[in-house]
């Protein structure tokens, strides 16, 4: 027979040993939000999950209780078969702790494979999520990335991560890169997929010394950054890279590739077309039209980027500032590791 288990205990049991949790929620509730590195295996589909509710509500309970099975009956090899490749201890969970996850552990424990079931669903897990941000402390101290836009800020995360430094990754969190082109070729997070990321990213770093952050605003995409962490960012070291406009220009090309979604590059521009003085507008319109990118970033880099950014970094408080002068981003790399030696 399959176990109830709290969130406490199951936050425990990851801790001790490989543990999979497994979301059996329909595909796109799973998209918006769900236990970091779960993995889906649906009930029902998000049709079938719209057909039994119109049911539940149009009819009656029962009938979409009735067609619940029937659909459920029909996919149950499969189903199983999902199961039997995972080869740690599991936990099922739907929103509640309700009938498709005890449905789901009833099921693997008539097959022989055992699951335990988390009572109170994924609704108990974004509970604390949310009262454990409300009280959090961040320990380390912070070096943040600042620079203009196409700076490499992103690239040298990357790198440091590789390299075995600690680093929180706001942008990829929050599934955005900040501007407005920022969700090109990305899928942005709501504010309860990102709460789930950075509480997890966070007790990764709690305990290191310092942390690696980029300088982001308190609004990403569609996510707001926590006081506590935004506070910490405000008031840590701050270090300016500096790079050649054709080395910017270069990297935000290599990043967005606007040649494979150059409409999404026409919408986006047109929301802050009226804030750029109009001949300098209207050649960035025509560069993009001709798919001449290359030339389009570079003004929209001049003539709107930089001057917004001049602007909000002038109160910064300058006794902590530290600047990187480089030509590329692998130089501004190895100027970065010799600059944070000295603390």
């Amino acid at each position: 027979m399959y176990r109830d288990i709290t969130l406490n205990d199951l936050l425990e049991q990851k801790k001790r040993e490989p543990h999979t949790t497994i979301d059996v929620r329909s595909p796109s509730e799973f998209k918006e939000s769900t236990i970091p590195g779960s993995i889906n295996i649906p009930v029902f589909t998000d049709e079938e999950r719209a057909e039994i509710g119109t049911l539940y509500k149009q009819v009656s309970k029962d009938v979409a209780t009735k067609r619940g099975l029937e659909i459920f009956s029909a996919k149950l090899p499969t189903f199983i078969e999902e199961f039997k490749h995972i080869d740690t201890s599991m936990t099922v969970f739907c929103w509640r702790g309700g009938m498709r996850s005890k449905t789901a552990a009833t099921v693997l424990d008539l097959m022989g494979i055992h699951a335990n079931r988390l009572s109170g669903g994924i609704r108990t897990y974004r509970q604390w999520i949310v009262k454990e941000l409300e009280s959090a402390t961040f320990k380390p101290d912070l070096f943040v990335l600042n620079g203009y836009t196409g700076s490499g800020k992103t690239i040298l995360l990357h790198k440091l991560a590789k390299d075995g430094y600690p680093v929180i990754d706001l942008e990829n969190l929050a599934g955005h890169r900040g501007s407005i082109f920022g969700q090109i070729g990305l899928e942005p997070n709501n504010q309860k997929k990102f709460d789930s990321l950075l509480l997890h990213e966070i007790e990764k770093v709690n305990d290191r010394p310092f942390v690696f952050i980029e300088g982001e605003s308190k609004r990403i995409g569609k996510v707001l950054v926590h006081p506590f962490l935004y506070d910490k960012k405000e008031n840590g070291v701050q270090i300016f890279i500096h790079l050649p406009v054709e080395e910017r220009v270069k990297i935000i090309l290599d990043d967005y590739d606007p040649k494979t979604s150059p409409d999404k590059f026409i919408d986006a521009f047109k929301m802050i077309k009226k804030r750029i003085h109009v001949p300098i507008a209207n050649e960035i319109e025509i560069a993009l039209d001709e798919n001449n990118f290359n030339e389009a970033v570079k003004l929209l880099l001049e003539h709107y980027y930089d001057p917004r950014y001049k602007y909000s970094t002038t109160n910064e408080q300058r006794e902590k500032n530290k600047i990187i002068q480089a030509n590329t981003i692998d130089d501004a790399y190895g100027q970065l590791i010799e600059l944070i030696k000295t603390f």
